[in-house]
């Protein structure tokens, strides 16, 4: 049994952590509203990857409930449409799609029920994704008049190409765990339950590596698609002779 403890909060307790030895589980905690992440729920989602828990950790798995990893941003509560308004949103509790790519280590998305809007945006903020049979996947912003912007537009490009981010953006369409693994925006797909143990299978592999050259191997590959080819292969080779004077490289002393 992993040491548990809540993120606190005012009135409703939004976001849970929990530790499995070197895995921390940050779970969505607002199932009566499917996981739809309101400011609150952003702010607390916010605290707990920037809490000790996380920090310690050397996987973080983010998980929700069975019935939906998250139904999108909590609409509700956009009630001022204006431009500076939406700035605020991104510089305030909307930072919340990029503190997970921003960890030092990788995390991994454990997909149930619905990943819609800005819950799917936040599935695709992880460096990787498994989800169970009943994930229900869709970007519905532009037929509400918007477009997916936290990260979902620019992620999906990187990860599928033009063609296929466009299909999924434009159309809006839903589609299921299986085509997801198919398109790949998932990496795995497993039986009715089991997306979170799943996660943690592979967080436990993931655990196990040498820590520097998982968290620097992460960084490059994210930060490769950016590079030219000879940026890139230059960076690969810097980051080859720093990590083979590490203390868990095969080099080291023994």
């Amino acid at each position: 049994m992993g040491r548990c403890c809540i993120v606190a909060a005012v009135n409703e307790q939004l976001v849970t952590t929990e530790t499995r030895g070197a895995v921390c589980i940050v779970r969505l905690n607002r199932e009566a509203k499917l996981n739809a992440m309101s400011e609150a729920l952003c702010e607390q989602l916010l605290a707990a990857l920037a809490g000790d828990q996380v920090r310690e950790s050397s996987v973080v798995v983010l998980a929700g409930s069975p019935r939906a990893f998250s139904a999108g941003a909590d609409l509700t509560e956009f009630t001022d449409d204006s431009v500076d308004a939406t700035l605020r949103y991104y510089r305030g509790p909307g930072r919340v799609w990029e503190a997970l790519p921003a960890l030092p280590q990788p995390s991994i998305a454990a997909i149930s029920g619905w990943a819609v809007g800005g819950g799917l945006e936040l599935a695709l903020s992880a460096d990787l994704r498994v989800a169970d049979s009943t994930a229900r996947f869709a970007l519905p912003e532009v037929s509400l008049g918007i477009l997916p912007s936290a990260g979902g537009m620019s992620r999906l490009v990187r990860l599928l190409g033009t063609a296929r981010a466009k299909e999924l953006i434009l159309l809006g369409q839903r589609f299921d765990a299986a085509r997801a693994l198919e398109l790949g925006v998932i990496n795995r797909l497993v039986g009715e339950g089991e997306a979170e143990s799943a996660a943690l299978e592979w967080a436990g592999l993931l655990a196990e590596q040498p820590q520097a050259a998982l968290q620097v191997t992460r960084e490059l590959i994210d930060r490769s698609a950016e590079m030219s080819l000879a940026a890139s292969l230059a960076a690969e080779r810097a980051a080859q002779g720093m990590l083979s004077t590490a203390a868990e490289s095969y080099r080291a002393p023994r």
